[in-house]
């Protein structure tokens, strides 16, 4: 028996993307103290929106999705599912819903969003321009998949005003 063989799926999962998160922060905060945060949150934003794609690609295969372009909502529900079982893990604090056709909805726990605790930690949150969902919207930019989100996000919300929720509105043809 190999040592991961006593590791569920779920446990895996949440493991393998603590792990990332935290190679991730440490990467920003690298960044922040050698270049300022306006170069990290510039930086981490290219280094998401090139990565969006590649990860989108290698979901759509893992999930046995074959088409070139998403279509429909049922298909953008079905590698949602799928995207956020192995990329949004429990202890982001974020719950993502369907609540009516054509839309996503995010919110975070109040004051427990795991980035907002990163930021605020290192002390920048005041200047930290929100990366996570940045993230969700390049998937959906990578998807081929016209949105509008609301609110617009440009530093934290949850600094803000305590909470981050909101919504993106999908258009299907």
């Amino acid at each position: 028996m190999k040592p991961t063989d006593r590791l569920d799926k779920e446990r895996l999962i949440e493991l393998l993307n603590r792990c990332w998160m935290t190679h991730d922060g440490m990467w920003f905060y690298h960044c922040v103290q050698e270049f300022g945060i306006e170069a990290a949150n510039k930086i981490n934003k290219a280094a998401i929106k090139s990565l969006a794609p590649i990860e989108v690609r290698r979901v759509k295969e893992a999930l046995g999705m074959k088409k070139e372009k998403i279509e429909t909502f049922g298909e953008f529900k079905y590698f949602f599912a799928g995207i956020s079982e192995l990329f949004v893990a429990e202890f982001m604090n974020i719950t993502m819903t369907f609540p009516e056709q054509n839309v996503l909805h995010w919110e975070f726990e109040p004051k427990k969003c795991f980035a907002y605790k990163g930021m605020k930690h290192i002390g920048v949150i005041d200047k930290y321009e929100c990366g996570v969902i940045y993230r969700v919207a390049c998937w959906i930019d990578s998807l081929g998949v016209e949105y509008s989100v609301n609110p617009q996000i440009t530093g934290c919300l949850m600094l803000a005003s305590g909470t981050c929720s909101g919504d993106f509105s999908l258009y299907f043809e």
